[in-house]
């Protein structure tokens, strides 16, 4: 009589990966498939939740009252689900596009503006989608609710059921190991009792939650699986929130410094000032700063000639009315930090000091004004403007206004009015001067660097022409008629631009995502599986050791895995011999000899030359099954 002694895998059955692989499990293997996934089940299809209806209006009012109900439930299945989940996170990022492509009205509403004039036909379709005031529009409130419901009501119940999974023990072994996905059995001359003592310990040895159950170890692994998955779709939530919660308390503005001048966190102090629907002004942080000194070097030969090398503003800051002043150096991406604001350094450029005497020789202006770049050259333009005090050569009160262009390394007489180079190798003040009303007075909003030339005459010279010089640092460019006079002073003051932002929910945006790829990593690479090891008595009685595992998905290391532990079993509780068939009848023809059987597992009659020693089983493979 032969018996089994090493057996391959049986294909009968097996786990599929996805929402499905549970329900899968459970019809096939019962007990032992059940809770591998925390995913909800489909119980029923659309249009079959009423079922059976009963004749007359009762009949019909309870059926429509059980479809409708069916109908809640499947939705809400559907909702909670993970591919609706990515679904509609894909739809947020899809909808989040036109918000970076299209001016959005609580950015920018100059360009709004511009955008609508320009585009009479668009705009107003723009309007109507809500597609310049993206973040705040129905459709994308819509999505981002429906994403924040869709992910709760998929966490809550899968995060009690998985906390009772972790609370419950592994289930007992089914009664046909053989139908698992890898399956491995041998005999032994051990006693069924210490199999399983040596199986229990060899499995929590390899970090199984294993435990005792009948003739069988239950053993179950890869539960840090189902810990990624809630991990990764609470991480998303965490996100969410930060998001929503940043863009409702969150506040930016930019101000404008020139070297030796100083700014407050105040409202008033900014020159642009924009922020969250739920901002309040109490929460800008209290404190104030000095710009000592701006430093910028740049590259002087090569390809990459003007690109900066030293970019740093230095400055004096305190905290509070009363904060003991330190000094702090900022550079590009390594801002000053003041409880939640960020003070980032984001332009530079040159601020000539210019004086402005009437015709009496009396100064009516002296300041460094700041000109805004043009180029990588630092070509600036800008606009001196003079508003108060100035008196012409007949008594009259007047407004000057120049149009002035600031050239760091004029490249001379014939050359085009450009910079050569970022540093002030040969610095020019380009000046047009014009006398009249400014427009100030108006009291509509202009800008500081354009002069509104409505109402302006030019300075005519001597040939009647318009008034326009370079200056040199110290040279002055006289007016016409008595009208005064401006000089380019020797000073040449530098600006730098510092924006100040405040983002109370970027930490928690950034823990977040962290937390949202290594929960992802974990429900990728980490599988869930099951081992069961039974050891019984045979009919001849030696013992029989079966093994065999089922995972949450098909894996190809799951029969490897098995093979590693039933070799290691095997060391433990090493193989005997099968029983080898009963000879032929005295009496009857022998034949010829047919000689060994391959892999039959038999083993040759002790003392023949042909004895051998029983292997340790081989590991399991899919797909075969050898008895």
């Amino acid at each position: 009589m032969s018996t089994t002694r090493d057996t391959g895998v049986g294909t009968t059955g097996g786990a599929t990966g996805g929402d499905d692989s549970a329900a899968r499990d459970a019809g096939e293997f019962g007990e032992a498939g059940s809770q591998l996934s925390t995913a909800p089940r489909e119980t029923a299809v659309p249009g079959s939740f009423g079922g059976a209806r009963a004749p007359g209006a009762a009949g019909a009012l309870a059926w429509a009252g059980r479809e409708a109900l069916g109908w809640v439930r499947w939705i809400w299945r559907q909702l909670t689900s993970m591919r609706v989940a990515l679904l509609l996170l894909l739809l947020l990022s899809l909808g989040a596009i036109p918000g970076s492509l299209i001016p959005q009205s609580g950015t920018d509403e100059t360009k709004v503006a511009d955008f609508r004039a320009e585009h009479t036909v668009l705009g107003p379709l723009y309007d109507r989608l809500g597609l310049f005031h993206v973040y705040s529009s129905v459709w994308f409130s819509a999505i981002y609710i429906l994403l924040f419901v869709s992910l709760i009501g998929c966490i809550v119940p899968r995060t009690w059921q998985f906390v009772g999974q972790l609370r419950g023990r592994p289930p007992r072994a089914p009664r046909l190991l053989t139908r698992l996905p890898a399956y491995t059995t041998w005999r032994t001359a051990a006693e069924p009792e210490e199999v399983r003592e040596q199986a229990l310990k060899l499995l929590k040895g390899r970090r199984f939650r294993a435990h005792r159950t009948g003739d069988a170890v239950a053993a179950e692994k890869g539960y840090l699986r189902e810990v990624g998955n809630l991990a990764f779709h609470i991480a998303l939530i965490v996100m969410l929130t930060a998001f929503a919660w940043g863009q409702l308390f969150k506040s930016e503005g930019n101000k404008l410094v020139v070297e030796g001048d100083g700014f407050a966190n105040t409202l008033i102090q900014y020159d642009d000032f924009k922020s969250g629907a739920l901002f309040d002004t109490d929460d800008l942080e209290p404190f104030s700063f000095v710009l000592d000194d701006f430093e910028g070097t740049y590259e002087e030969t090569g390809p990459n000639r003007g690109t900066p090398r030293t970019y740093q503003a230095t400055v004096d800051y305190s905290v509070g009315a009363d904060g003991a002043q330190r000094k702090k150096t900022i550079k590009v991406n390594k801002p000053l930090d003041v409880d939640d604001s960020k003070v980032y350094l984001t332009a530079h450029g040159y601020a000539p000091v210019v004086t402005v005497r009437n015709g009496k020789g009396d100064v009516v202006y002296r300041q460094a004004v700041p000109l805004l770049p043009l180029d990588s050259n630092s070509t600036s333009t800008g606009a001196i403007k003079v508003m108060d005090g100035y008196e012409n050569a007949e008594g009259e009160r007047e407004q000057l206004g120049f149009q002035a262009f600031f050239l760091p390394a004029y490249g001379g007489d014939g050359t085009a009015v450009v910079s050569q180079f970022p540093s002030l190798l040969n610095p020019v003040l380009n000046l047009t001067a014009y006398h009249g009303d400014l427009g100030v007075d108006a009291g509509l909003p202009q800008s500081v660097y354009q002069l509104e030339k409505k109402n302006l005459k030019e300075f005519k010279n001597s040939q009647g022409k318009q008034l326009r010089e370079n200056l040199k640092p110290g040279e002055t460019m006289q007016l016409p008629n008595g009208a005064g006079s401006i000089t380019f002073e020797k000073g040449i003051k530098e600006w730098a631009n510092f924006q100040v932002t405040r983002q109370p929910g970027a930490g928690w945006a950034l823990a977040g995502a962290f937390g949202a790829i290594f929960g992802l990593a974990a429900s990728l690479f980490i599988q869930r599986r099951r081992v069961w090891v039974r050891a019984v008595t045979g009919p001849d009685g030696v013992t029989v050791v079966e093994m065999a595992g089922l995972g949450r998905s098909e894996s190809a290391r799951l029969p490897e895995e098995l093979g590693v532990l039933a070799g290691q079993l095997y060391d433990l509780a090493p193989g005997v011999p099968d029983t080898p068939d009963p000879g032929p009848d005295p009496g009857s023809d022998p034949g010829p000899d047919p000689g060994p059987v391959p892999g039959s597992g038999s083993a040759p009659a002790p003392g023949s030359e042909h004895e051998t020693t029983p292997e340790p089983p081989a590991a399991p493979s899919e797909g075969a099954e050898t008895k």
